[in-house]
């Protein structure tokens, strides 16, 4: 049958943030070409999946299981995916454009030869398949079109913003049983990094970033501050994680990792291309330089023309006076 498949990323049932893009956006294309949304998820129980596609308005859950699938494995998830197409006709199979996300669908297009179309900004459906996409890192946008039947494609992470709609009643559930090739079961997970918890940098809804200009990785020390002030996260560039003042786990940009928060103070940061690239979905930019003609200056909505040493300090001060009144009010 045709409709939008809309594949869930999660780490051992740990469903991630992700997912709430993914839904919002298969929701409304679902809406603008007159088709069901299913969402699927590969390795867990139906049941798993109610709670995230009732607060997305999907009332169709698609769970696939077989014995091979423990944890996750490119391939076999791949390979799952192109069994649901064999079986379901879907128009289109979709994700976000992480990493995992981009992984499987490669692996599920090429199995069944189809067209891939990948970190989308739009997508519509005309007479052919019309979308616009990031490239080259995200600094530019191409315009494809692509005539076929049924394709995959994945939505640029941070590209869509999560909408919730209440769905009246529980979303529906099928199984779909699976059977795998053993020899797909090749990858193996042999470590994993702890998350922080609470936000990370890529969700944090305030982040603080620090370029070349903070001057040495003690000159980090008042960024954290200001950033635990206001509950964010503290990043940087890569000029800091080349001179080794910071871990590249805390780096903003094409190399780095993207983030889309409410407010970005970008301290110290000129504001290059690749850095530019991980940091242009943030709502709101404050940028703190001493060059006025700096890249980052240019496209922020906000910009102080000054030492960031001094201004930082400043900025600490103000928020805990506040802070000190709202208490005190």
């Amino acid at each position: 049958m045709p409709g939008v498949f809309v594949l869930l990323e999660h780490d051992r049932g740990v469903f991630a943030p992700a997912c709430e893009e993914a839904l919002t956006a298969a929701r409304t294309l679902g809406a603008a070409i007159n088709e069901e949304v299913t969402a699927i998820a590969i390795g867990v129980t139906g049941s798993d999946l109610l709670p995230l596609c009732s607060a997305q308005g999907v009332s169709r859950v698609l769970a696939l299981n077989d014995p091979l699938i423990s944890d996750y494995s490119p391939e076999l998830w791949g390979q799952a995916i192109a069994e649901v197409h064999e079986a379901k006709q879907p128009s289109l199979v979709m994700a976000v454009g992480t990493d995992k996300g981009n992984e499987v669908l490669a692996q599920g297009s090429a199995r069944l030869n189809l067209p891939f179309v990948a970190n989308c900004v739009s997508l519509e459906r005309q007479e052919a398949w019309v979308a616009t996409r990031l490239q080259w890192g995200g600094s530019l946008l191409e315009d494809v079109t692509v005539e076929a039947s049924s394709i995959f494609a994945s939505f640029g992470h941070h590209s869509v913003t999560p909408e919730r709609v209440s769905l009246d009643g529980q979303p529906s559930i099928e199984t779909l049983e699976l059977s795998l090739d053993p020899n797909l079961a090749r990858s193996l997970v042999q470590d994993r990094v702890k998350m922080s918890e609470g936000a990370t940098l890529s969700t944090a809804s305030v982040v603080v970033s620090g370029g070349r200009g903070v001057g040495s990785a003690e000159g980090f020390a008042p960024l954290e501050q200001l950033a635990e002030l206001l509950s964010g996260k503290v990043g940087c560039s890569r000029a800091v994680t080349n001179n080794g003042w910071r871990s590249h786990s805390d780096q903003v940009g094409q190399t780095g990792t993207r983030i889309a928060p409410d407010l970005y103070v970008a301290c110290g940061i000129s504001g290059a291309i690749q850095h530019w690239v991980g940091a242009m979905a943030a709502k709101n930019i404050l940028a703190i330089n001493t060059d006025p003609e700096a890249n980052m200056v240019t496209k922020a909505q906000y910009a102080v023309i000054a030492d960031l040493h001094e201004v930082i300090p400043a900025l600490i001060a103000e928020v805990k006076l506040r802070r000190e009144g709202q208490s005190k009010s």
